[in-house]
């Protein structure tokens, strides 16, 4: 465990989630989930973590790890396509992972997420986050329209709001 790591999670606490991405940004994000979900049958979540503390922390829990743990605890896995997918940042470590459900995760394979994943961060470094999740939904949203197209009213299985931890 590196006291560099540490360090950058104590300052980077969970107050610069709320700063970087207030209220107002949160609701344009909620609306292009919102959006991206009439053009597919997915269902996509984001969730941004300022800072891992406690057991994560200093258990040196990687942010892919973290993801997954959170893509099970959010029940994403539970979707009835097996097309839910998780946009997850963790901003202390300026990390980006998708994780998502086998479904879906089939058809797009990781070096896909990754893409989406390293355009994202390119974003995050000239300081343009809200741009950056809004342009990875939409990314995300363009892969799950391929592969799951719409079909008719669906029901929107996952809460469209992000979660900021």
């Amino acid at each position: 465990m590196s006291i560099k790591r540490i360090a950058r999670h104590l300052v980077h606490h969970h107050w610069r989630a709320k700063q970087i991405f207030p209220q107002a940004a949160l609701d344009r994000i909620e609306q292009a989930i919102r959006q991206g979900e009439t053009t597919h049958s997915g269902q996509v979540r984001f969730v941004v973590e300022g800072a891992l503390d406690g057991r994560p922390l200093f258990r040196n829990q990687p942010a892919r790890e973290r993801a997954l743990d959170l893509f099970s605890h959010l029940r994403i896995w539970d979707t009835a396509h097996n097309n839910g997918v998780l946009i997850y940042l963790l901003l202390a470590d300026r990390d980006v992972e998708i994780i998502a459900d086998r479904g879906i995760d089939a058809k797009v394979g990781a070096a896909g997420w990754e893409t989406i994943c390293r355009a994202m961060e390119s974003e995050f470094r000239s300081g343009q986050f809200e741009r950056g999740v809004i342009s990875g939904i939409a990314a995300v949203s363009q892969e799950l329209a391929k592969h799951f197209p719409p079909g008719g009213p669906h029901a929107n299985e996952l809460p469209d709001a992000p979660l900021v931890m």
